[in-house]
């Protein structure tokens, strides 16, 4: 599961930037699954780390201060590619 924080915090520092490029990388919109049912993608209002904003958690694991970089070397090549 891929998390990614809607909330104002991570907003105002570049989340839907984040949350544009896992959807990119990962080939799903938030509330779907992917075909391969190794991802799915959802929003949270916000998950009350707002100091590490913007926020994205895959299964348990927070990773702070997001950039489409990091996102990038975390998910790997885009799955529509």
């Amino acid at each position: 599961m891929v998390s990614v924080c809607r909330g104002t915090a991570c907003h105002v520092r570049g989340g839907g930037q984040i949350l544009q490029e896992v959807e990119k990388r990962l080939g799903i919109k938030a509330g779907e699954t992917s075909q391969d049912m190794e991802y799915s993608l959802e929003t949270i209002s916000c998950f009350g780390s707002c100091a590490l904003a913007p926020v994205m958690v895959i299964n348990k694991e927070v990773f702070g201060r997001m950039t489409p970089t990091k996102v990038e070397a975390i998910l790997g090549k885009p799955h529509n590619q």
